[in-house]
Order: C-alpha cells, then sequence, then structure tokens
C-alpha cells in the first residue's frame, strides 16, 4: 500500500473552490450544491427544472482534471488498487447511502454544516464514522 502525498496548499485551494461554488450556486439558485441530489435530477429530471445548469455543474466535475492537466502540463494520475466487481459494490452502497440519508458528502458536509443543519451535523457524522471505520477494517484488518 502506497502512502497518499500531502499537498495542504492545493487542498487548501480546493476547499476554497468547493465552498465558493457552493455559496454561489446557493446565492443563484437557493440550492444546495448536493452533487447525488444534482446528478439525480439530471437523469429523473423535475418539471421547470435547470437540466442545464445540472449538466453543467457535473461537466465541469469531469472536466477539471482535464483543466488542470492542461495547466499544469502534467498528467493526472488517479490509481484504484479495487477490482471491478468491488468498485460496482462501493458504488452501489454510496447511492443507497446518499438515497437513505437524503443526501450526500457534498450536500450535508459541505453546505448543511455552513448552514448549521443538526440533521446534517448527525449524517457527516455517521458517514465520517464509517467511512473510518471502513479504512481501518481494509488496512488493519482484512
Amino acid at each position: 500500500m502506497t502512502a497518499t502525498e500531502f499537498t495542504p496548499l492545493a487542498s487548501l485551494l480546493g476547499g476554497g473552490l468547493i465552498g465558493l461554488a457552493a455559496v454561489m450556486l446557493f446565492a443563484s439558485h437557493g440550492r444546495i450544491a448536493g452533487i447525488s441530489g444534482i446528478a439525480s435530477r439530471l437523469i429523473l429530471p423535475e418539471p421547470g427544472g435547470d437540466r442545464w445548469g445540472r449538466f453543467a455543474f457535473i461537466a465541469g466535475l469531469v472536466a477539471a482534471p482535464m483543466l488542470v492537466a492542461a495547466a499544469s502540463g502534467e498528467a493526472v494520475h488517479q490509481t484504484i488498487a479495487a477490482a471491478t466487481p468491488v468498485l460496482v459494490a462501493a458504488g452501489l452502497l454510496v447511492g443507497f447511502g446518499a438515497v437513505l440519508g437524503n443526501g450526500c458528502t457534498s450536500g450535508h458536509g459541505v453546505c448543511g454544516l455552513a448552514r448549521l443543519s443538526v440533521r446534517s451535523l448527525v449524517a457527516t457524522a455517521v458517514f465520517m464514522a464509517a467511512g473510518l471505520a471502513t479504512v481501518f477494517l481494509t488496512r488493519h484488518v482484512l
């Protein structure tokens, strides 16, 4: 297992941009920047919804690594050691959790906590605890 590179400046800049995007979306559209909600309403649109805005949001998430690579001249490397069935199962579990929790990490953890939502505080504590337990189990027990 390889160590993850610690990049405090890039992390601070990325976190600031996420916060800025969340504030801009809320200020301009009155919407929470929860990626699971944006993606689900892109797939199953609601009447009168802003489908193109949702598409632009998701396209920006996909295009961001390409823009970083173009600006820096270095390819963005992402290595996932898990097999495809594990990734499929993980994706389904995350999707189920987002539906069960009525939101995802971005909706609850970024936007909900910023609005001082008790429900988001509980949801964030639960998914952080689950993430910590998962990492501990996969690295030290299994």
